[in-house]
């Protein structure tokens, strides 16, 4: 299979991109320039912010394409449309946040989404991503654009520093806060099974919109930090402390707790989508044991410092504030 990979140099990008040169097939990545691509890779080089920045992608046929952008709608847009008659399949990795908020737990592909259009600036987060999924649809048609839709992702070459705050923290050691309950349901899928699930759906030609993550109750709060401080030494003493005496303090959860939402709305809306579509389509997430085992393994290989995406602030409580809470 020749792959065309539209943003190929880091995270998501990068798992599809190892993804299938470990499977055989030639890919051909577009890039900034900013990060070097994998070793194995064609490179072609562009700026789809500029006038022109398509020039690279003027020739050439691929089987499939995968685009992750998540700015303006109209760069996918334009991919899409140039692309058109020389790529078999398109891929856009879209996003769980394209459903309307407050949703209900258990809501499926078909849930309301927001507005959005293939021809907007940008506008926002979500209204980007349902741009984008617009964008590839009116350009491949439902049938051979395939709209991947994940939540939390998770994993190495993470570039967002949430998993990796938490394994940096444990491995500090001492009494930890480790937000409640511990029963608390999550929900997230490790960008290699992304990674895995996208490029075999693609290969099969499917199309339309699929929710990829894992099932509901894959794992817990409890079950992602135990596997967290086992696998830093198990220096880290968890202090579970309930939702109530954290909001107390002014701590924000998933920004100062990355990955954690208290109990209520807006944890149903992110940790409760039915995933029984990307299933039957052969959905397969591995424990959340292998998944922070690796991202540790990768993130030591980095001396502790994770890459950090400069349009997102660095997450994580600070030490006094912590201390302050737990005693």
């Amino acid at each position: 299979m020749k792959l065309l990979m539209l943003g190929g140099t880091e995270y998501v990008g990068r798992a599809i991109t190892e993804d299938a040169l470990a499977r055989g097939w030639e890919v051909t990545v577009f890039h900034r320039g900013r990060h070097a691509p994998p070793p194995g890779t064609a490179s072609l080089l562009g700026d789809r912010t500029e006038a022109g920045g398509l020039t690279a992608l003027a020739a050439g046929e691929w089987d499939l394409a995968v685009d992750t952008w998540g700015g303006a709608p109209t760069a996918v847009r334009d991919a899409a449309r140039l692309l058109h008659g020389r790529v078999g399949h398109f891929t856009y990795i879209s996003s769980r946040s394209v459903y309307t908020y407050p949703s209900p737990p258990g809501l499926g592909e078909g849930a309301p989404v927001v507005e959005g259009s293939a021809d907007a600036a940008p506008q926002g987060y979500a209204q980007d991503k349902r741009g984008g999924e617009l964008a590839a649809v009116g350009a491949f048609g439902e049938e051979h654009a395939l709209l991947v839709r994940p939540g939390l992702i998770i994993g190495p070459y993470e570039n967002v520093g949430r998993l990796p705050w938490w394994l940096n923290r444990a491995a500090r050691g001492g009494p930890m806060l480790a937000p409640g309950p511990r029963e608390l349901p999550l929900q997230y899928i490790d960008v290699r099974d992304l990674a895995r699930w996208t490029l075999d759906a693609a290969r099969d030609g499917r199309g339309g919109a699929y929710n990829l993550v894992s099932p509901l109750g894959h794992t817990t709060m409890g079950g992602l930090l135990d596997a967290v401080t086992a696998v830093t030494g198990g220096r880290a003493d968890l202090r579970w402390t309930a939702a109530e005496p954290i909001r107390d303090a002014g701590i924000e959860p998933w920004t100062e707790l990355p990955i954690w939402l208290p109990e209520g709305e807006l944890h149903d809306y992110m940790f409760g989508g039915d995933v029984t579509k990307a299933l039957a389509a052969g959905l397969v997430c591995r424990p959340v044991e292998e998944t922070v085992a690796a991202t540790w393994s990768w993130l030591e290989s980095l001396g502790g410092a994770a890459p950090q995406r400069p349009d997102r602030p660095a997450p994580g409580i600070g030490a006094e504030r912590e201390a302050a809470l737990i005693g």
